[in-house]
């Protein structure tokens, strides 16, 4: 059974470029956040398009990691975009894990779904730390860039 886990850090750039930086820069973490993103590669389709597939290779708590991720929904008009993990160190521990990010007036609300792949797994609560993090960097970032 799914469970959601959601955070909604505060943002003080706009929802447009937030959510631009999502549908189409999402590469620019590695050197946006280069303490926790190392590398991503496109496999299939490209970015800003539903059907891309990217692997990720990031630290979340000082662990190296690895991510499949595809996007599986955008919508303009409500500025969410839904990405899907495929494989990767995730998927061990959750069977189904999905988040979708939706920049609003002064918060990044990030929506995780998950449901996990043993009963003694433990809720994604690191990721919503992550989601955080990942939110404070891009929104520094965005707002220097418009300095």
């Amino acid at each position: 059974m799914s469970k959601v886990l959601e955070v909604t850090p505060p943002i003080k750039s706009s929802p447009d470029k937030f959510y631009d930086f999502f549908k189409y820069h999402t590469g620019d973490l590695i050197t946006v956040f280069p303490a926790s993103f190392k590398s991503v590669q496109i496999l299939e389709g490209e970015d800003g398009k539903v059907g891309c597939v990217k692997l990720w290779n990031y630290f979340i708590g000082g662990i190296p990691m690895t991510m499949k991720l595809r996007t599986e929904a955008i919508n303009d008009a409500e500025k969410s975009i839904t990405y899907k993990a495929l494989d990767g160190d995730v998927i061990k521990l959750y069977k189904d894990f999905q988040f979708t990010i939706t920049p609003g007036n002064g918060v990044a609300k990030w929506t995780i779904v998950y449901e996990k792949a043993a009963e003694l797994v433990p809720p994604p609560e690191i990721y919503g730390v992550f989601a955080i993090a990942i939110t404070e960097v891009v929104d520094l970032h965005l707002l220097n860039l418009t300095h």
